[in-house]
């Protein structure tokens, strides 16, 4: 198989995991979205932030960012975006988990980043994973071309170049 297309397929698989991933993840959270929301209130008040006022957004944002996200790379026009989504989710989420960890000192808490399923504390090794899944995303961003049939006949007429409009 030549080169060329086995890169379009590892595009495409790259898209459709990274789909995938953020499906399973808004999915998780919302199976235990109370759970969730409480670790979210402890970061905030961690940060500094009035954890009643905000818990519940920041909760609801990050589940229909993740949604927003997913549906971006599974919709032809707009897998590009979706790959700009996908960085920046992964690239605020590895930030937050050193600046937490690092900055604030805190202790380490499950992050429910993915639900109950997989157990994730913040830290070097959330980071990590956040930053290695940045590499999917940049063959998607860099790799993807949408390709689009032209059609050879319209309404009984040939397209060409140097077609004569009957």
């Amino acid at each position: 198989m030549p080169l060329p297309r086995l890169f379009r397929i590892l595009v495409q698989i790259c898209r459709f995991a990274l789909a995938a991933l953020f499906l399973f993840t808004a999915g998780a959270k919302l199976a235990i979205v109370k759970a969730f929301a409480a670790n979210v209130g402890e970061l905030l008040a961690a940060s500094g932030l009035n954890s009643g006022r905000w818990m519940w957004p920041v909760t609801v944002g990050v589940i229909v960012f993740e949604v927003i996200t997913a549906a971006l790379l599974l919709i032809p026009k707009t897998v590009r975006p979706g790959a700009l989504f996908a960085a920046a989710l992964l690239i605020g989420f590895a930030a937050y988990a050193l600046y937490y960890v690092y900055v604030l000192h805190g202790e380490p808490l499950e992050c429910g980043c993915f639900g109950g399923i997989i157990a994730s504390q913040l830290g070097v090794k959330t980071t990590l994973r956040n930053l290695a899944l940045l590499v999917p995303v940049l063959i998607v961003f860099f790799g993807y071309r949408r390709t689009e049939e032209i059609p050879s006949q319209r309404d009984g007429f040939e397209l060409s170049a140097d077609a004569v409009v009957k």
